[in-house]
């Protein structure tokens, strides 16, 4: 016997046995459902959104999956939250950025995943008291408990004006300030380009752009209605020269870094544009 299929065999009814449950507690009958999802067929212009009483009571009672369409009238008409659903259904919404860690893309790109969908947040709810932050701390020993965050209060971190960004695997831009591979924080509130103020080039701001072929990390600086983007000197990549703004946009400044040391990741040699 096939254990894989059993278990995922179990999963699925168990999840249209979960409905059914969801259904009765708001004494809502099979043809309720039907009419219902009827309505909101017509308000959207698409019969796909409609559930029969024969597709119904087969996604309650032999496991059969919803379409996406009927997944979105379910909830709907039982008020219920989509991921949750999903969830029932052995898809973990919240793992879908560690998902996308395992796909290696070359070009740099900004992330798109919503925040705001995934619900809540593992995160550590207790430190070690003796935790000393002006030391560098293997952290992981240093938590004590972990739970999950809603991420409706994690509003100090104003995730509405910040973004994530990937920097692509075969990005050396910026290297070795910013690594192929790194996730980068992007502040969008800042999104005017400075021509001083710094001393070194780690104060020196980076910014997160958007032109015709794609995205990229950089040094900017403007010049006469043209951008001129530098690269760091050790990418041995070539500075690149935008008409400012038709051919170029600023998305914001990176203000964060989250990268891997990996001595396996070796420098191209030849000259890179990002």
């Amino acid at each position: 016997m096939d254990l894989s299929k059993l278990n995922r065999t179990e999963i699925v009814e168990d999840a249209g046995q979960r409905l059914k449950r969801v259904r009765e507690s708001l004494d809502l009958r099979y043809r309720d459902v039907e009419e219902a999802s009827v309505r909101i067929a017509e308000r959207h212009q698409n019969p796909e959104f409609i559930l029969g009483l024969s597709r119904l009571a087969d996604i309650e009672n032999k496991g059969l999956v919803p379409s996406l369409f009927r997944l979105y009238s379910l909830c709907a008409i039982y008020r219920l939250e989509p991921y949750e659903v999903m969830s029932w259904y052995g898809i973990d919404v919240s793992k879908l950025a560690a998902d996308a860690s395992l796909v290696e893309v070359e070009r740099t790109h900004p992330i798109r995943f919503s925040a705001s969908g995934f619900g809540s947040v593992q995160v550590p709810l207790s430190l070690d008291p003796g935790l000393d932050i002006r030391k560098t701390t293997y952290l992981s020993r240093m938590i004590q408990r972990w739970g999950r965050l809603p991420l409706v209060l994690l509003n100090s971190m104003d995730l509405e004006n910040h973004r994530y960004a990937y920097i692509g695997s075969e990005d050396w831009f910026m290297y070795p300030l910013i690594q192929p591979g790194s996730l980068v924080l992007i502040d969008e509130t800042k999104r005017t380009i400075q021509a001083e103020g710094w001393t070194n080039e780690f104060e020196r701001p980076i910014y997160f752009l958007e032109h015709r072929d794609g995205y990229v990390c950089g040094w900017c600086s403007l010049m006469e209605g043209r951008l001129l983007l530098q690269p760091h000197p050790a990418s041995m990549a070539n500075p690149l020269f935008f008409h400012y703004p038709k051919e170029i946009e600023v998305i914001g400044q990176v203000t964060g870094v989250a990268m891997r040391l990996d001595p396996k990741k070796r420098r191209r040699t030849r000259s890179v544009a990002g």
